[in-house]
Formats: C-alpha cells, sequence, structure tokens
C-alpha cells in the first residue's frame, strides 16, 4: 500500500473515533488541573502537579472513606498505572491490554490485547509494565513494551495507528505514558542498563508520521560531544524512560535523562551529557533550549528521569518578591532542585535524602555537585579493588514513583528511601543481547540504623527544608496524591491505601487492598460526588532486588479500587 494513502486512511479513522468518542480538546488537557471531572492527562496537569481542588473529602471524613468497586486486570505483574477519566469511562493500560471501565459502576465496557513478541520477556531490563496513556480528540495514545507506539479508539479499542520507535532485540523498550504539546505526541525510551542509546521522538497525531528524533547522548561535533570519551556516546544510556512536563506558555516540554551506560563513569569520560539532566525542548521541532545536568558523569545510577513538576512559586530568595515560574525534581541522587524553567539557572538545591556521602552539597554558583573525594576517585578509576559504600543507593533517595505539589499550601509531599549501596568498579566489554552493562559489581544494599527504608515528606520548596516525615519500614512505592481539603493520599508496598493530614502528616485511614501498590492515585468527580482510585498489585524491582523482609509474603495480582464517601458523610 502507498505510504502516502495508508497515513490518509489513518487520519480518516482518527477524525472518526473523535467525532464518534468525544468531544474533548486540546482546552481540556491545558485546564486538566482545574477541571476534576475529567481526568484527561498523565500527572493530573501538564505541570505533573498530582493535585486536585475538590474538598469534598477532608481530614475529619476521610475516616469514612470507602469501596465503591473493585476491578481485576487478571494480569500480575506491576501494576504501576495511572488511569485516565473522560466522559464517565476510566481507561486503564497493563502491558498486555488497553481496557475501558465505566467509572461509576466498575463494569469493563471493553479489553482489547496488545500483540506482543513470543520472546519479549526475554529482551526486557527493569520491569514489565506500563504506566499510562494520553488522550485527545477520542482516541488513546500509549507505548508498549516492545518500543512501539499506538493511537486507538476510545470507542472501541481498535488500533487506528502503530508505529515501531525501536528494536527490542537491541534492548529497547516503552513503559512511560506520551505527552501530546502542541500538537506533537511525544515518547521517550527505556533501556540504558544495556548500553543502548536514548533519544525522545516527535509523532504526528493523525497518521503516525514520526516528525523529529533527538538522541540524547551528544555526538563529536555537537555542543557537549566532547565529553564522551571516544565513541561510549554510542552505547551511553541517557534513557528517556518518564514522562515529561509542559509549559504552554513558554511552550517548552522539560523532560528528564536517566543513567549513562555503563554506570562505570570512566569507561565514559567527562560529564557524558545528557545523562542526568533535564531538557527543555520546543515540541514542535525537538530542538534543545537549555538544559541542566543534575549528576555530571554519573557513577551510581542517580538518573534525572524523576518527574518535573512545575509551580510558580512566591518570595523565593532573590526573586525582589516576583513570583518565578519554577520546575522542582526530588532527584535520586538525594538533592532536591528548584529551577528557573524559563532559562533552566539553579535557585536551590537542597538535601533531602536522609544520608548522601558522594557529595556535600550543590555549588549554587555553577549548579554543579561538591564532589566528595569518594566521588571524584571513582569518577577516574575504572577498576577499584574494594568494594564502596554510597549513600543514596541506586534506588536513590526517591525512586520514579511521582510526587505531588499543593498550589496552595506550597507543599511537595514526596515518597523517598533511605538505603545505602555496596559497589565495586570493573571494566566491561559491552556484552549485547539481555544482558546488564554495568561496568561494576553491586554487594548489596545498606539499611538505616533505625532499619526504616523509606519515608513520606512534606517539603518546603521556598524554604528548602522538610515540614514532617512519616518514616515506613518499607519505601512507599506508589504515587502521591494531595487535595485542597487537605488530604495526602499514597500508598504501601504491603497492600495499604493511606490518607495522611496534610498540615502533620498524622495517618487518618488506611484499607488494605491485596497487593502493593505501586500506582498512581487520582480523584475526580461526577454529579457532586468525589471519587478517589488507585491500582494494586506489585511486583517491582525493588521488591526483586532489595531483599526486603517486610514484603516477604504480599501476593501478586492488579486490580483497580475506586473510593468513595457513603451518602451522608
Amino acid at each position: 500500500m502507498d505510504l502516502k494513502f495508508a497515513r490518509g486512511l489513518a487520519a480518516m479513522a482518527l477524525s472518526l473515533a473523535a467525532a464518534a468518542a468525544s468531544a474533548q480538546s486540546t482546552a481540556d488537557l491545558r485546564n486538566d488541573a482545574a477541571t476534576p471531572g475529567d481526568v484527561t492527562t498523565y500527572g493530573m496537569g501538564w505541570s505533573l502537579q498530582r493535585h486536585t481542588p475538590l474538598k469534598r473529602i477532608t481530614p475529619a471524613n476521610v475516616k469514612h472513606l470507602a469501596p465503591v468497586w473493585n476491578l481485576s486486570l487478571d494480569n500480575s505483574t506491576n501494576a504501576s498505572n495511572q488511569p485516565l477519566v473522560i466522559d464517565g469511562v476510566m481507561y486503564v493500560a497493563s502491558h498486555t491490554h488497553t481496557i475501558a471501565i465505566d467509572a461509576l459502576t466498575g463494569r469493563q465496557k471493553w479489553k482489547v490485547a496488545i500483540e506482543l513478541p513470543n520472546d519479549i520477556a526475554g529482551y526486557l531490563c527493569c520491569g514489565i509494565h506500563t504506566r499510562g496513556m494520553a488522550a485527545l480528540n477520542g482516541v488513546l495514545y500509549r507505548t508498549t513494551i516492545d518500543a512501539h507506539v499506538m493511537a486507538i479508539s476510545m470507542a472501541d479499542g481498535k488500533v487506528l495507528w502503530k508505529q515501531k520507535a525501536a528494536e527490542y532485540k537491541d534492548g529497547y523498550s516503552m513503559t512511560h505514558a506520551p505527552l501530546i504539546a502542541d500538537g506533537v505526541l511525544i515518547t521517550g525510551i527505556s533501556g540504558g542498563e544495556y548500553g543502548s542509546r536514548g533519544f525522545l521522538d516527535g509523532w504526528d497525531l493523525k497518521t503516525g508520521e514520526k516528525k523529529w528524533h533527538r538522541w540524547t547522548t551528544a555526538a563529536p561535533g555537537e555542543p557537549g560531544g566532547d565529553t564522551w570519551k571516544g565513541e561510549a556516546y554510542k552505547t551511553g544510556g541517557a534513557p528517556t524512560w518518564l514522562t515529561g512536563s509542559y509549559d504552554p506558555e513558554l511552550n517548552l516540554v522539560y523532560w528528564g535523562v536517566g543513567n549513562g551506560g555503563p554506570w562505570n563513569a570512566a569507561a565514559r569520560g567527562g560529564d557524558s551529557l545528557y545523562i542526568g539532566s533535564v531538557l527543555a525542548l520546543k515540541p514542535a521541532t525537538g530542538e534543545i533550549v537549555w538544559h541542566y545536568q543534575f549528576s555530571p558523569g554519573d557513577p551510581y545510577d542517580y538518573d534525572g528521569t524523576n518527574e518535573l513538576v512545575l509551580a510558580d512559586l512566591p518570595n523565593l530568595p532573590n526573586a525582589n518578591g516576583k513570583t518565578t515560574k519554577v520546575l522542582m525534581q526530588a532527584n535520586r541522587n538525594g538533592f532536591f532542585y528548584v529551577i528557573d524553567r524559563s532559562n533552566g539557572k539553579l535557585i536551590s538545591g537542597t538535601q533531602f535524602a536522609r544520608k548522601v556521602n558522594w557529595a556535600s552539597g550543590i555549588d549554587k554558583a555553577s549548579g554543579r555537585p561538591i564532589d566528595t573525594p569518594m566521588t571524584a576517585m571513582v569518577k577516574k578509576t575504572e577498576e577499584t579493588p574494594d568494594f564502596i559504600e554510597v549513600w543514596p543507593s541506586a534506588f536513590g533517595g526517591k525512586n520514579w514513583m511521582p510526587m505531588s505539589y499543593d498550589p496552595g499550601r506550597k507543599l511537595v509531599f514526596l515518597n523517598s528511601i533511605d538505603l545505602g549501596m555496596k559497589v565495586k568498579y570493573v571494566k566491561q566489554d559491552r556484552p549485547g543481547g539481555p544482558n546488564w552493562y554495568l561496568g561494576l559489581e553491586l554487594g548489596g544494599f545498606v539499611d538505616p540504623s533505625d532499619g526504616n527504608r523509606g519515608a513520606l515528606v512534606a517539603w518546603d520548596p521556598v524554604a528548602a527544608k522538610p515540614v514532617w516525615t512519616v518514616r515506613n519500614k518499607s519505601p512507599f512505592w506508589a504515587g502521591v496524591l494531595s487535595t485542597a481539603s487537605g488530604v495526602v493520599f499514597t500508598g504501601s508496598q504491603t497492600g495499604q491505601f493511606i490518607a495522611f493530614d496534610s498540615k502533620t502528616g498524622k495517618k487518618l485511614w488506611s484499607f488494605q487492598t491485596g497487593s502493593g501498590i505501586s500506582g498512581l492515585p487520582i480523584a475526580w468527580e461526577k454529579n457532586g460526588r468525589e471519587y478517589i482510585t488507585v491500582l494494586s498489585g506489585a511486583a517491582q524491582v525493588y521488591g526483586a532486588l532489595a531483599g526486603d523482609p517486610d514484603l516477604a509474603n504480599v501476593p501478586a495480582g492488579g486490580s483497580v479500587w475506586t473510593f468513595a464517601l457513603p451518602p451522608g458523610k
């Protein structure tokens, strides 16, 4: 079939799907954070604040919260998904299916399988799951673990177009939700532990035609190309495996870039741009407007992919009383960053992790970390004779599970991790195929002295300090949701869905969902009633590698839970 003709058919199918299924528009995406009747974006808004203006569920009445319905996903892999809710229908993605659910009753409307290669499990680096979808004009957009991008009709789940982003046998996969910005569908890639080369793609929403491609390791002759040793950039990692944020006023997309390949920094040489960075890009072209590198050289797998939350903060130091458009990230390296998102200039970088020994701070003038002698040695030494104890571990001071920002209280709520690791650096040639390319031996993890491996933290990004901390034996691996009424929701790896008081951190309510929670809770309303939805079902990398005794008897099994207050409460 002629390629141009095929694209025309795809565009026609998309137009028909939009007319039949939804009146949703770009304005719905832009206003998602302020219109809680629907949840149309990953992050509950382009700013990824994961906050709702709803106030019916309060610290006083949340103790009455009860399940309204529960739906099995018939799947025992990691249920780390954020649902969308559009026109009374909830849309959920697993790695094997796309599912539409009646949001009020929990009854499945349709469920369509994803066609995957039989041998895909043998090529995946770091997890079998999917985190969410994008949606616009009656069409769902999602990625697949064999590195494809799809457009799907909301009406019936039929595939409208499908494009291959990369070859899964080369170590590539996709688990994130796409981002729609300035009329372009933007996707990233996973696979950094295999030494693949990271990138971002922009796609035509109607036809699936690739509009642009942006490598995230700088090549010779490009800005940053001299920060790599020889041709190390070709296998340099820099994956882009979590969804970016978008400022429509500045028309900039902000996307985090992950670890270097291998983790062994001396094998790569220099800062290895753009690993461990945030890129500000023009969504129409993929052009990099500015970058900020959190962890130059990054020998510890600290990444830079954690969610990039946008906010307008007043009363920042040296702002002359003006409100500043900022980007915030609780980085895996243990520091909380506030950055001017118009130009990439550092405003503050403050330790939030309980213990950090790889750097003594962030230099305000240069924006670079102040490496300790241990890190300075590691960056220059391809082989170390003994194991080194590093804090935080490769799990980070915080991992991928997204934080929430309450714009009324000006507080961030995040799930932190308190864990060290022992590593010894070794020379390693890239093995190829489904094999890790790390350049080190991992000698296990180190517990904090009190045994509490994680915490929920309320963080003041203006004062750059914690307001309260709730410690837990195992790290909370779920997303965080805050409400205008003062409730903070998250979930535990042992299965409890929990509500806390945003003012004090007091635990107000919990419900056992039957499996560990790594899903991303959302709030929405219908007919004047407020609902909270979260996915349960844990099978993540932490549980497999961390040797956490608290998780020994937690069963797998994915399901969707929706809660509300009983009538009259």
